[in-house]
């Protein structure tokens, strides 16, 4: 009996090994970066992709997945939310999102991370393997966090824990259109603010590059400082900034600020991106755009705004990625690439624009957002495309192993169709 029990232990390493191993036969294989192959085979050894063609065979010891009839996409990317940082906005012991104070570069979104939030099963069952979760609330808020939305420690679902520094641009506050009425913050006052905050911002960044200089003179009396060394890494062209900003004007200083800091720049938010897409372009600055199912931010906008812009910058040459910037709706993510479709976004460009583009504007296009060999094995196998509402996510693999698609939603979906 001793003797059994210890050759079930010994195997179970070699069994656990073999879980990110396998051959996935018979599906259309959607490259992304390349062209559509029918009746391919999809061969993933320790969680990579290894081979891509037809009638491949397995190795030894390597299982096989009958995936006849349906379609294998990478998994899908967000890249805004709040996923793992938020549980019920309304309760704000469940949200760990801001800090207090203006300047909390030091801050990292990975290490608040809660592997266990209910709303990472939900997301992950509509074919998104990877989200960009960001800090909020200060101005420069801390570091964004590229994470897998699978498994059990923060450590364990980083892809980048480092991904990008947060900075949410000052603006006048109250200048969206609206007038200042009694009782309100008059436009004097909040123009006071606004250029206070703007000079706040370039002295810190000011105060950053004279304590990378003096780090690398490596002075005797040089003292660590946690803000200042987070800074590092932006300063070094390491990691971009991602600015969130929304106007046509916010978003023309940002710009300026970006290159008189000559740091990399990526876009969030910009509604009014579509004025700018020129200078966007000419500077190659991405744009992650969120949520196409929302109305114009102007009055007098078209009410199709939101719906055009992503084919207007498309069209223009400026890279765009979607982001929900929520957590509950991170879900509907390809559904907000696909109402843009009808709209001048090319279909390809869509999908792109939740796969390929976001890895390629993080910097892991070497690692995930395409179907090619040497890349992780993040995969949605579905019954169709997975822009459209009916298609269903049959598989989802992270890094070549299986993910359970069950949540929260399906059991209380299961309970109340099955209710007496």
């Amino acid at each position: 009996m001793k003797t059994i029990l210890c050759a079930l232990l010994c195997a179970l390493p070699a069994l656990a090994a073999n879980d990110d191993s396998f051959l996935l036969r018979g599906a259309t294989i959607h490259t992304v970066a390349a062209a559509d192959i029918p009746h391919g085979d999809l061969l993933v050894r320790d969680g990579k992709i290894v081979g891509i063609g037809a009638k491949l065979s397995a190795p030894k010891g390597v299982r096989i997945i009958e995936a006849r009839g349906l379609h294998v996409y990478p998994g899908m990317i967000d890249s805004a939310t709040e996923m793992g940082l938020t549980e019920i906005g309304a309760v704000r012991e469940t949200s760990d999102t801001t800090e207090i104070g203006n300047l909390n570069p030091q801050l990292r979104a990975a290490i608040a991370v809660n592997p266990a939030s209910e709303h990472i099963p939900v997301t992950r069952a509509n074919g998104i393997t990877s989200v960009v979760t960001l800090p909020q609330g200060s101005m420069l808020a801390g570091q964004a966090a590229l994470i897998h939305l699978d498994g059990w420690t923060w450590e364990d679902m980083s892809v980048l824990p480092d991904a990008a520094m947060v900075l949410q641009f000052p603006i006048i506050q109250g200048s969206r259109g609206r007038s200042f009425r009694a009782g309100q913050t008059t436009y004097a006052e909040s123009k006071k603010t606004y250029e206070e905050h703007i000079r706040e911002l370039e002295e810190f960044f000011e105060s950053a590059r004279r304590y990378q200089k003096a780090k690398q003179a490596k002075g005797t009396s040089f003292i660590t400082d946690l803000k200042f060394e987070a800074m590092l890494p932006l300063l070094d062209g390491k990691i971009p900034l991602v600015v969130e900003a929304t106007k046509e004007r916010p978003i023309r200083e940002a710009i300026r600020f970006a290159e008189r800091e000559k740091l990399r720049m990526v876009l969030a938010h910009g509604e009014e991106a579509w004025k700018v897409a020129a200078d966007l372009k000419s500077r190659n600055i991405p744009v992650v755009l969120g949520p196409t199912l929302e109305l114009p931010i102007n009055e007098d906008d078209p009410y199709d705004r939101p719906f055009s812009q992503p084919g207007e910058l498309t069209k223009a040459g400026v890279k765009i990625a979607f982001g929900s910037f929520d957590t509950s709706f991170s879900r509907n993510l390809p559904y907000q690439a696909a109402a843009a479709v009808p709209f001048g976004l090319p279909h390809d460009e869509a999908l792109k624009a939740v796969t390929l583009n976001p890895a390629e504007i993080w910097g892991v296009a070497d690692k995930i957002g395409s179907i090619a060999e040497g890349k992780w094995a993040d995969l949605m196998v579905t019954d169709g495309d997975p822009l459209e509402t009916q298609t269903q996510v049959k598989q989802l693999f992270i890094k070549g192993k299986p993910v359970d698609l069950d949540n929260k939603q399906k059991q209380l979906y299961q309970k109340y169709l099955n209710r007496p």
